[in-house]
C-alpha cells in the first residue's frame, strides 16, 4: 500500500532526477552541490553547507490533507506469477516436467474429474507424479507412474492437465490529497534560482507519480512563496507548493482456478426437479 513516505520518496526521486540528470557523481544542473532528502533541514547542518556553497532541496509534508476517497473498492488483478512446472497431454499419459517451485499445484481431468495436487518444497518431478497417480488410481484402477510420467489404462479420457499459480489482487480503500512544500535552500538568490526553476518546471510536467503499490497519483501544483527574510544569514529559499492525491490500497494472495464444477438438472415451473443433478467438471 501507498503511504505518505511513498509519496514523499516519489517527490524526492523527481527531485533528485531533475537536479542531477546525469547522476549525482556529475555536475548538478545548478552547478553547485545540492542535498534533496524527505523531511526539514537540521539547522546546524544546513547553516554550514551553506558557508560551504551546498544547497539543500527539502520536501515537507504539511498539515493540509483532505479525504477524496470516491472509487470502487472491488478486488482487482494485479500480477500472476509464471508456472515454472509443466503437464502434457499424450494419449494416456501425462508428463511433469519444468522446475519445481511453490506456491503451484497440478490438475489432471480424466474420466469426468479432477484432481489436484499441491507442490510441496521439497517435491520432485517424480514425487509429484507419484501423488497424482495414487489419487486417479482410487477411481481408475490400473494408473500407475515412472518418473514425472503418469500412465493411465487406455480406456481412461484424459481430457486435461493443468499447472495453476498463485497472484496478487489490489483493491483501493481509501484516497487522500496532502500538501507538500519541497523548498530549496540556498546561499545566493542566483544559485536559487538555478535549482528552483528547472525543479518547478519538472514538477508541474510529471503531474502524475507512480507509487509501489502499482497506483498513480495526481500530483498539482498550488502556489509558490519566496523569501529573502533570513538574507542576513545568507539563507535564500523559495517554497514550492503542490498537492499530491494517493489511494491507500490492500492487497491479497490469490490463486489461479485449474478446474470448475458445475451441477446441472432440469426444474419445472413450480421449482420441481425434472432431472438427476449432472455434474460437469472442466
Amino acid at each position: 500500500m501507498a503511504d505518505l513516505t511513498d509519496a514523499l520518496n516519489a517527490l524526492v526521486s523527481i527531485a533528485a532526477q531533475t537536479i542531477y540528470p546525469n547522476g549525482t557523481g556529475q555536475a548538478s544542473v545548478a552547478g553547485v552541490p545540492v542535498k534533496i532528502y524527505p523531511g526539514w533541514p537540521v539547522g546546524n547542518v544546513l547553516d554550514n553547507d551553506l558557508a560551504a556553497g551546498t544547497c539543500h532541496v527539502s520536501i515537507y509534508p504539511r498539515d493540509e490533507e483532505s479525504n477524496t476517497t470516491r472509487f470502487s473498492t472491488d478486488w482487482q488483478q494485479q500480477t500472476v506469477n509464471s508456472a515454472t512446472l509443466t503437464a502434457t497431454v499424450t494419449g494416456a499419459t501425462i508428463t511433469i516436467g519444468g522446475a519445481v517451485s511453490v506456491p503451484q499445484n497440478v490438475t489432471v481431468l480424466t474420466n469426468g474429474k479432477a484432481y489436484s495436487y499441491g507442490v510441496q518444497a521439497n517435491d520432485t518431478l517424480t514425487t509429484i507424479a507419484t501423488a497424482l497417480a495414487a489419487m486417479i488410481a482410487v477411481d481408475i484402477a490400473g494408473t500407475t507412474s515412472s518418473g514425472g510420467v503418469i500412465t493411465l489404462p487406455s480406456t481412461a479420457r484424459v481430457s486435461a492437465a493443468r499447472v495453476g499459480t498463485s497472484g496478487t489482487l489490489i483493491r483501493e480503500v481509501g484516497r487522500q490529497k496532502k500538501v507538500f512544500q519541497i523548498t530549496v535552500w540556498a546561499d545566493t538568490p542566483a544559485h536559487r534560482d538555478a535549482v528552483s526553476g528547472p525543479l518547478d518546471s519538472a514538477l508541474r510536467v510529471a503531474q502524475f507519480l507512480t507509487m509501489p503499490d502499482g497506483y498513480g497519483a495526481r500530483m498539482v501544483y498550488k502556489n509558490v512563496h519566496l523569501s529573502d527574510s533570513l538574507q542576513k544569514s545568507r539563507i535564500y529559499r523559495r517554497d514550492l507548493f503542490y498537492s499530491v492525491e494517493y489511494a491507500t490500497t490492500q492487497t491479497d494472495t490469490a490463486y489461479t482456478v485449474t478446474s470448475v464444477t458445475e451441477n446441472f438438472s432440469s426444474m419445472a415451473s413450480d421449482g420441481s426437479s425434472l432431472s438427476p443433478i449432472t455434474t460437469i467438471v472442466t
